[in-house]
């Protein structure tokens, strides 16, 4: 791809708004595919035809400027023609995974206030199921499919739109929530354009790419990261509504896929399989693999490399920065967990707990600033003031430390940090250890509060048709951690509750560890 990175002299012809995407499209890429989905594909030019007609469509159901258009999806060409359109209209799309409940649908829902909802029916079973709670009914898209359409809310009270088309929200994407009650964070065209940029430029995408797009575009790292960078470059998107390591298995070997953008548990999926049926990963076009999303560990990391015989790089973000801060790059693919250097353009500082910049090489923690930032939280302005300064400083609420040529490496998050008898133990520390252990998927530790202190708890999710009792795993730790790193407890479940982009939701664990017996509790039965 010829275009730079934004803020790094960008092209006469970046596009400023995210739904210029698709005139962009028609104009540079013509009939190449933009969207494939269950072997039906979608030129450039039809998918300027399928916005501009839903454009219309939205404007005779009363979506305009400043309103809420939520989106209950799973990745398909509809969700992105609905996105698209919707920002062209000025209106908010508001992308929420149909995989959520009915109660966690319905708050984001009650939030946002949407003037209309609508649902990908016709590639989601679970859209599906909340149109019909809603009485939705059909809406085609032109190229794009058919969607279904709730009633309108005339209560909904539209938001005001800047001068500056830029600068408008073109994407409301609730967070997933993993340590409490999820925000919706307001992204602008800038934020997204910028984003898509970096990832296009970082990953030297370009057409005749084909990018795998499991991960869900109501997660800013599918959306931003994978489709508009995709979009952007003119490469073809795969679109899948629902990973699974046998469809990831197929489209390595029969659709071509040169880029594969994953959260670390897909990986370990894939390798599971793998494993599980005695096959090889076949991926004649596979030039890029990228971890996000989730921390990795380097057992996983080492496995991914030996499977596909190339680096899998690394990188890190948030929802809050649109979301890339950093990442390794293509050509310096690194042996170590480092989540590589700030992509260009992005500040970053690491500070102690009085805001002062720690020495290099030292923990602290991470503030982000640049163009990648967040508007702000929806409806929540003290939230906002907790984590984003006036002079533009996100703080990440993350652990993490600086190397001398700029490489950054996440230690944990700081409401994460647990004090053990005085010392400070970092969950992913004692994840990576119990990760090594051969029978193991993927673990999370959390902190547990007891009198006068804190206990480490570890959950074990473990391998296909592997076996491990606690014991065994607790005298693997021993081996390998300091007696205060060592979990107090270690439970194995059958799968560790997690988002639908693989994040584990400690949050979840947090409640799970405090309603168990402590350690000196066991000890005295």
């Amino acid at each position: 791809m010829n275009d730079p990175v934004a803020g790094q002299g960008a092209a006469p012809d970046r596009p400023r708004r995210i739904d210029e995407l698709a005139r962009r499209g028609a104009e540079r890429f013509a009939d190449a595919p933009a969207l494939v989905e269950s072997g039906r594909s979608i030129g450039y030019r039809g998918l300027a035809r399928a916005v501009a007609d839903t454009v219309a469509s939205l404007a005779r159901v009363g979506v305009g400027p400043g309103d809420r258009a939520l989106i209950v999806n799973e990745n398909c060409a509809a969700a992105l023609v609905l996105v698209l359109a919707a920002a062209a209209r000025d209106a908010w799309p508001v992308v929420v995974n149909a995989r959520l409940s009915a109660r966690e649908v319905d708050a984001i829902r009650g939030h946002c206030s949407p003037r209309r909802t609508f649902f990908t029916i016709e590639a989601s079973q679970d859209a599906r199921a909340h149109a019909n709670r809603f009485g939705a009914e059909p809406f085609p898209l032109a190229e794009a499919g058919t969607v279904a359409i709730g009633e309108r809310d005339d209560n909904a009270v539209p938001e005001p739109v800047p001068d500056d088309p830029a600068a408008a929200v073109a994407a409301l994407i609730y967070t997933s929530g993993t340590t409490g009650a999820p925000k919706g964070v307001m992204l602008s065209h800038s934020n997204l354009l910028f984003a898509a940029a970096s990832g296009a430029s970082l990953r030297r995408l370009a057409p005749g790419d084909r990018v795998y797009a499991a991960l869900p575009i109501s997660h800013v790292f599918g959306f931003a990261s994978v489709s508009l960078s995709a979009l952007l470059a003119g490469a073809a998107l795969h679109c899948v509504p629902r990973f699974t390591a046998e469809g990831l298995v197929a489209a390595l070997a029969e659709d071509g896929i040169s880029i594969l953008p994953a959260v670390p548990a897909m990986y370990a999926r894939l390798l599971d399989h793998v494993r599980h049926t005695g096959s090889a990963v076949r991926a004649p076009r596979a030039r890029f693999l990228y971890a996000g999303g989730a921390p990795l560990d380097a057992q996983l990391k080492a496995e991914v490399e030996a499977a596909f015989g190339q680096p899998l790089h690394n990188g890190y973000g948030l929802t809050e920065t649109s979301p890339t801060v950093s990442s390794t790059r293509l050509d310096a693919p690194r042996s170590d967990l480092s989540i590589g250097p700030p992509v260009p353009g992005i500040e970053v500082r690491i500070v102690d707990g009085e805001g002062h910049a720690v020495p290099p090489g030292e923990i602290g923690e991470l503030h982000v600033r640049g163009p990648n930032v967040m508007l702000g939280y929806y409806r929540a302005p003290q939230r906002t003031a907790e984590v984003l300064r006036g002079d533009g400083w996100f703080n990440t609420g993350d652990l993490a430390r600086q190397d001398a040529d700029r490489n950054l490496f996440i230690v944990g998050r700081t409401k994460e940090l647990i004090i053990r008898s005085g010392f400070n133990v970092y969950p992913i520390e004692v994840e990576s250890v119990l990760n090594q252990h051969p029978a193991v998927s993927q673990s999370a530790v959390v902190g547990r509060a007891v009198p006068g202190n804190e206990e480490v708890v570890a959950f074990c999710e473990l391998r296909a048709g592997a076996t491990a009792t606690a014991q065994e795993l607790h005298a693997f730790a021993a081996e390998r951690l300091a007696p205060y790193k060592r979990p107090a407890e270690i439970a194995v479940l059958a799968s560790l509750p997690a988002t639908s982009t693989g994040k584990v939701l400690k949050s979840r664990l947090r409640e799970l560890a405090a309603r168990q017996p402590t350690a000196s509790q066991l000890a005295q039965r």
